[in-house]
């Protein structure tokens, strides 16, 4: 796929998005939306030319996203090849082809958990749907110049991923996510810099701090007596001092760093959030995402107590 970013090349830049029911299109679409592109969903794909216009010299136009996908009027995978094919010979526009990939048994778990029907199981079991629209869509998928599997992604792992490749590279730009996570609910697969907290006392195994949070004072409270914390903390905070500017300045647009602790509802939840004020008083504007803190507070996620 082209590096050229829609703010750094006159020609405007296309994204067609699509794959598998389930897969993420509606998040990716969104999240461009927010990065100021305009978002077209379920577009029938043989207006594509009427929608695009001819070839026009009146200076960049805006970046354009195209979703489409099984369900769209229309949709033939060879046909839909084609007529992008003759679009990109096109010197005013810079087209990309964006597919969401899934592997089936996430998305069964994904269906059945929403209670939704599968588009193409009809009256048939949402494994037999899954398996037809493989089939259908692998021409797109063996021809897009972007995959994007999301089998291991939370929503906020696709909306960084999407903002990776497709917002303005521009250094001044870079964006900061501070996250929280639990490591009994797996690592994050997008985190740039990883931060284990568990070796601070966990109030889990406080029974009047259980059922809070890390954005609860008396929490907070606990994990700042642990002797370790501010030392620890002070240090954090200094190798971001150092390697912020750096990333900044080899141009990458984010970086997301990830505390995380047992449960990710406590000790990494209270050190995300100091960090980020840390970093607003150092000139940065993290934002700041905890994926695990609405997850129920449980003794066999927290394992036995130390």
């Amino acid at each position: 796929m082209s590096t050229d970013s829609p703010a750094r090349d006159r020609r405007q830049h296309i994204v067609l998005v699509t794959g598998l029911s389930g897969a993420g299109k509606t998040t990716a679409l969104r999240v461009l939306e927010d990065l100021g592109w305009e978002a077209i969903d379920n577009f029938p794909i043989r207006l594509l030319r009427r929608l695009i216009g001819s070839e026009s010299g009146d200076g960049p136009r805006p970046p354009l996203a195209i979703g489409f996908d099984s369900r769209t009027r229309g949709f033939v995978p060879s046909e839909i090849i084609a007529r992008v094919k003759e679009l990109s010979k096109r010197g005013d526009l810079l087209v990309t082809t964006l597919f969401l990939d899934c592997a089936s048994g996430e998305l069964e778990r994904r269906y059945n958990e929403t209670r939704r029907r599968h588009p193409m199981a009809s009256e048939r079991p949402v494994r037999v749907g899954i398996q037809a629209e493989r089939e259908l869509l692998e021409p797109l998928r063996r021809w897009a110049e972007a995959v994007i599997d999301t089998t291991d992604f939370t929503s906020n792992d696709l909306q960084q991923a999407i903002r990776e490749r497709f917002a303005d590279s521009a250094p001044q730009d870079m964006a900061v996510i501070v996250s929280s996570f639990g490591f009994a609910r797996g690592t994050p697969p997008l985190a740039d810099l990883v931060f284990d907290m568990r070796f601070l006392d966990n109030p889990h195994w406080i029974e009047e701090l259980r059922e809070q949070t890390g954005l609860d004072a008396p929490v907070g409270e606990h994990i700042r007596q642990d002797p370790a914390f501010d030392a620890a903390f002070d240090r954090i905070r200094d190798l971001l001092g150092t390697l912020l500017p750096r990333y900044k300045a080899q141009g990458k647009s984010y970086v997301n760093i990830a505390f995380g602790c047992t449960g990710g509802r406590h000790r990494s939840v209270f050190t995300a959030e100091r960090m980020a004020g840390a970093l607003r008083e150092d000139g940065f504007s993290p934002t700041v995402l905890h994926r695990n803190l609405g997850s129920r507070a449980a003794d066999e996620i927290e394992g036995p107590q130390a």
